[in-house]
């Protein structure tokens, strides 16, 4: 299992690396790997900092686990491979967005394309097994990411974190919200989504204007 990630994550995360726990988590998913059929590939389990660098961040979206269906995963949060159909919650969420914004639904939900502008896409667990949602919990990527969350709220400013669903808000605990731009609604997924929790957040609107506001260039989603 090769692991991937960008230098300027290797910097500002070194620490982390070192840690017992760390140590102890990529020992579990080598052997996982090795033994099972687990998601997102082994060269991509980092892509979401390979593909946004640390000093590029300027939105971040928390998901919660990787899809564990074939094919799906590719280490972005939300975002599924070329070719693949939109999970549900991706569905809510391109829908929102053609709501907010008047964008058509985009032909792919490879979400690479948000990722080189700046948003990162970061699960809170980086790696599933196959058809077995959470399988990865509890074993110290939430640890892991949590530190990452903690590292851009101390080492940057003025970056959008979205927080959407209960589990994300809890991730958010780490962001400081003086200096930093957050924005709070329902999750995407279906159940959420038809309890009125999801739509007509605005999110994206909301976040091109402050990042207008503030001299950065838009995000185009």
């Amino acid at each position: 299992m090769s692991i991937k990630i960008h230098d300027s994550w290797k910097i500002v995360l070194q620490n982390e690396f070192e840690e017992e726990y760390f140590q102890n988590l990529i020992s579990f998913v080598k052997n996982e790997y090795q033994s099972h059929t687990c998601f997102p590939p082994g060269n991509q389990i980092f892509a979401a900092f390979d593909t946004c660098h640390f000093e590029d961040v300027k939105v971040v979206i928390i998901g919660q686990d990787p899809y564990h269906g074939k094919g799906q995963a590719n280490g972005l949060c939300f975002s599924v491979n070329d070719g693949i159909s939109f999970p549900p919650s991706l569905i809510n969420i391109f829908k929102e967005i053609q709501s907010d914004l008047g964008q058509t639904i985009p032909v792919t939900g490879n979400l690479e394309r948000w990722a080189k502008q700046g948003v990162l896409l970061l699960n809170a667990t980086l790696t599933v097994r196959e058809s077995q949602a959470g399988s990865h919990q509890n074993r110290g990527w939430e640890t892991f990411t949590d530190a990452v969350i903690k590292k851009i709220s101390d080492e940057k400013d003025q970056v959008v974190f979205l927080l959407w669903g209960g589990f994300a808000k809890k991730k958010g605990i780490k962001i400081d919200r003086n200096k930093h731009f957050v924005l709070e609604t329902g999750h995407p997924s279906p159940l959420s989504a038809n309890r009125g929790l999801w739509f007509g957040n605005k999110h994206f609107s909301k976040t091109n204007d402050y990042l207008k506001s503030i001299g950065k260039p838009e995000i185009d989603w």
